[in-house]
């Protein structure tokens, strides 16, 4: 059987990534959201000027919010630019941001911003993590976990 090539799809391309994200949190479930934007962020964005890395998610009023996020200013727009590290607006059903809710306020859980992309059909859309903070102990543990993982996979190396 001849191996079918994948096609990858044109539209979707991850943006920014929050790779810190899983060393210092546990996270438990992940849920997929839109986010408001103006026309100069999607355009910065699509160059490629994000980060996520200082940001969190927060229920507030019946809203999430997605907050101290930055995205950069898009030079081509003169009249229209945006703010940088403006509150944007993000979108879920209410029954997702009841849940958000209930593992903020009554769990202690944190919202932790993941993965800013856009989809397959050029949407952007932000994948946040319900999250509960590790200790020093766990973070360490996690450490000798992939250490030994990576020796384990020089040895296998090494004697084939």
């Amino acid at each position: 059987m001849a191996k079918q090539k994948q096609k990858t799809d044109p539209n979707y391309k991850v943006i920014a990534e929050n790779r810190r994200a899983r060393f210092d949190y546990a996270i438990e479930d992940d849920i997929e959201c839109g986010i408001v934007l103006e026309g100069s962020e999607v355009k910065s964005l699509r160059v490629g000027g994000s980060n996520i890395a200082e940001s969190y998610a927060s229920v507030e009023d019946g809203e999430l919010w997605l907050i101290n996020s930055y995205i950069a200013p898009y030079e081509q727009a003169k009249v229209f630019k945006h703010e940088e590290r403006r509150r944007r607006k993000l979108l879920v059903s209410r029954k997702e941001l009841s849940n958000l809710w209930n593992a903020t306020q009554r769990k202690g859980m944190t919202l932790v911003p993941l993965v800013l992309y856009f989809n397959h059909k050029g949407r952007a859309k932000l994948k946040i993590g319900i999250a509960k903070g590790k200790k020093l102990h766990d973070k360490r543990e996690t450490q000798a976990k992939r250490d030994w993982s990576r020796q384990k996979q020089r040895l296998m190396k090494d004697h084939s």
